[in-house]
């Protein structure tokens, strides 16, 4: 914070000897030393707020940047599953039309054996 070398201490020492005096000196500097602890603390303290003050900020940004995300997810799945449903009955429309105008066809299975036996029967009345 400031730059002071061991020869301004030196000076200041010698000052405040001189104005203060030898028996008031050690009062002033243990005053001199609490008050400056205080000073400490209260710059600690103000530091640890602001930090705070700021991760809160960016915690809030970081909050908003993953709503507008899942909001943009949400919007794009909700689309991508409207276009597959809109597909999905643009396929099955005509199917389902054709099978109420038309009915279903059957399947004539012929019997097998009746089948290969009338060749054979055939063949004898000859």
């Amino acid at each position: 914070m400031f730059d002071v070398g061991l020869t301004e201490l030196m000076v200041i020492a010698v000052v405040a000897l001189v104005v203060i005096g030898p028996e008031r000196l050690p009062k002033v500097a243990r005053t001199a030393g609490l008050l400056l602890g205080r000073l400490q603390r209260y710059v600690s303290d103000v530091k640890s707020d602001i930090n705070r003050e700021i991760q809160l900020d960016e915690l809030k940004k970081l909050q908003q940047q993953v709503t507008d995300q899942v909001t943009n997810l949400e919007a794009s799945v909700t689309h991508e599953m409207r276009e597959v449903e809109s597909s999905v009955s643009n396929v099955v429309a005509p199917l389902t039309s054709e099978a109420a105008v038309s009915p279903a066809p059957t399947l004539e299975v012929a019997d097998p054996v009746a089948a290969t036996s009338a060749p054979a029967a055939d063949a004898q009345k000859s």
